[in-house]
This record gives structure tokens, C-alpha cells and sequence, in this order.
């Protein structure tokens, strides 16, 4: 364990903070929720992605999602990413097991102010949230990285290396592909996630077409994960399938950008 833990902090592109809390205990699920605040969102954009989390922690949908799970408990942290981790943005780990425990969650993420960061490193996304998984002392059936952004990787390391990491260590990463204006991401931005990003047993990616929709896709992402449901073959990750994707097309096109 502390072998992958150290090979998974090598991913990151910076020192970003691992927050491991020192109670920990059987859980459902361990759940990472890792959201994109890069600046090719606008403002708006980010307020409606904030509000949409906020709303769909809230919900008796997701609430009692959690407490017919096998304990009855998740725990769940939140961070924020663009070109790296948001060093304040982290939310500790908290046990959720009562409507109380989501609504100051929730409230606790509605209070934090909203920014946006240049760039996008979906690998420091996923180095962080796999890292703060190992380290931490709770016992979750799952170990999910629930990752929602809106471009492919181009900053710090590639994306391939830091999923194929994290699958290695047990975890699995599900993605909510932010599809609201052309992505850069050939044959769409919902397919780089799949061939690039998420993996594991019945891992998925979620594909968000209007700003409006994106609190009810939080919510039925959230609750698929906490149930451990079998996510629609729409938007399964199909074992077996070899990926066509380019997992590099988001590097290249910042490096023909600068070249030019």
C-alpha cells in the first residue's frame, strides 16, 4: 500500500494536499468528488456546476441512495482543479449516514467562494483523488475518483499513466463529461473520457449536454455510485473494447496554440 501510494504522489503535478482524517471505519463507499473550475467555463457556468452539487447532496434521491446501502454511510471529500489542484479547495472527509450530515456537507461547499484557474490536468485530478484514497482510514467496499470537466488534459502529466495508476491500486474513476461548447476532443468529449480517463469495474461517463440538466446528472451520477447500480450501456465503459482516441490531443493542441 504505501508502495502505491508513493508511485501515485509521483503523478501529481504539484505538492497538492492529501487530507487523511484521522477516524475513518466501514463504509459503503469512499467517494472523491473532483470537480473542473478551468477558465474555459465562464463564470456562470462554474456558479450553475457549484449549484448543481450543492442540489444534488441535498436530495432525498441521493440521501436515501445512502442509507440503504449495506452500512448505511458513505465518506466523501471535494476538491477542486484546472491546470492543478486548488490547494484551499479541499473539503476534509465526512462521513455521511443522515439527511443533517448531506445538508453540512453541502453547505459547507456552498459557502466556499467560486474561482476559476488556467489550464487542465485531469492527471493531477486524478493523482490527488487516488492519493487521498490510499491514504486515508476508512474501509469502503469502493474507492471512487468522480471526475466532471470540460476539456481534455493539457497541463502537467499525461492522463494515461495517472488512470492506469490508480486502476492498479484498486480504485475506480467514473467521469461526467461537461459538453456544453466544443471541447477540442474528437469524436466528443464524452468518448476521450472513456478511452482516457475513467476505469474499473463498472466504471461510466456521463455526458452533459446543457448547463440546465447538469444538477440532475450530478445526482443520478452520485446515486449510481453509492448503489453500486449497473450504469445504462449508453454510457458504460465496455470492457474489452480497445480505445480509439488520441489521449494526448488536448497536449498537442496547446503546443500547436503556443507554437503558433
Amino acid at each position: 500500500m504505501l508502495t502505491t501510494l508513493a508511485m501515485l504522489m509521483t503523478l501529481s503535478a504539484s505538492a497538492a494536499p492529501v487530507v487523511a482524517q484521522a477516524k475513518g471505519g466501514e463504509v459503503d463507499v469512499e467517494l472523491i468528488l473532483a470537480v473542473d473550475t478551468s477558465r474555459s467555463m465562464d463564470y456562470e457556468e462554474v456558479r450553475i456546476q457549484r449549484e448543481g452539487y450543492v442540489e444534488a447532496l441535498k436530495h432525498k434521491e441521493f440521501i436515501d441512495a445512502v442509507k440503504t446501502g449495506l452500512t448505511g454511510r458513505i465518506a466523501i471529500s471535494y476538491f477542486e482543479w484546472a491546470g492543478d489542484v486548488v490547494p484551499d479547495s479541499v473539503i476534509d472527509w465526512q462521513v455521511i449516514e443522515s439527511e443533517k450530515d448531506a445538508i453540512d456537507f453541502a453547505d459547507r461547499l456552498e459557502a466556499r467562494p467560486i474561482n476559476t484557474q488556467r489550464r487542465t490536468s485531469i492527471s493531477a485530478a486524478i493523482a490527488q483523488g487516488a492519493t487521498m484514497l490510499v491514504a486515508n482510514s476508512y474501509h469502503g467496499m469502493r474507492q471512487v475518483i468522480d471526475v466532471s470537466g470540460d476539456g481534455p488534459n493539457n497541463s502537467g502529466n499525461p492522463v494515461v499513466p495517472a488512470r492506469d495508476k490508480a486502476l492498479e491500486a484498486g480504485l475506480v474513476i467514473n467521469g461526467l463529461a461537461i459538453m456544453v461548447r466544443p471541447s477540442g476532443a474528437p469524436g466528443g468529449l464524452d468518448k476521450y473520457y472513456a478511452d482516457c480517463v475513467v476505469g474499473g469495474p463498472g466504471s461510466f461517463v456521463l455526458p452533459v449536454h446543457k448547463i440546465e440538466d447538469f444538477a440532475v446528472a450530478v445526482r443520478r451520477k452520485l446515486v449510481m455510485e453509492i448503489s453500486g447500480l449497473p450504469p445504462p450501456a449508453t454510457v458504460q465503459k465496455i470492457a474489452g473494447v480497445q480505445p480509439t482516441t488520441d489521449c494526448l490531443v488536448g497536449e498537442k493542441q496547446w503546443q500547436d496554440l503556443f507554437d503558433r
